[in-house]
């Protein structure tokens, strides 16, 4: 019912730049937080940022002052730039929204298909 497609995974190198961008779609009564998740090889998945339904931004410790997240309420999108990206940056990268649909209202956790950012010299 509800799908969340990401897109600007790839290779960069040490120090490079990358954006990402979700898109959501579905039969949506309204969105709270929004976000993105990564998750590395022998790690669990982590918060790398998200925005609330209210606007406010919020950065995991390793991530702040390198990457930015914007919300776009009317067109239903969330986008991450990552800028002076270092190798402990690599992971899958997956778009996180919490989402009331019709015909049950109760808000769900909805995850997109997760794309892949590899950091290299």
């Amino acid at each position: 019912q509800v799908q969340l497609v990401e897109s600007g995974g790839g290779l960069v190198q040490d120090g490079g730049s990358l954006g990402l961008s979700c898109v959501v779609s579905g039969s949506i009564i309204s969105i709270n937080d929004m976000g993105w998740y990564r998750q590395a090889p022998g790690k669990q998945r982590e918060l790398v940022a998200k925005v609330t339904s209210n606007g406010a931004a919020i950065y995991a410790d390793s991530v702040k002052g390198r990457f930015t997240i914007s919300r776009d309420n009317a067109k239903n999108t969330v986008a991450l730039q990552m800028n002076s990206l270092k190798r402990e940056d690599s992971a899958v990268y997956y778009c996180n929204a919490i989402i009331r649909t019709f015909p049950v209202q109760a808000p769900l956790n909805y995850w997109g298909q997760g794309t892949q950012v590899t950091v290299s010299s």
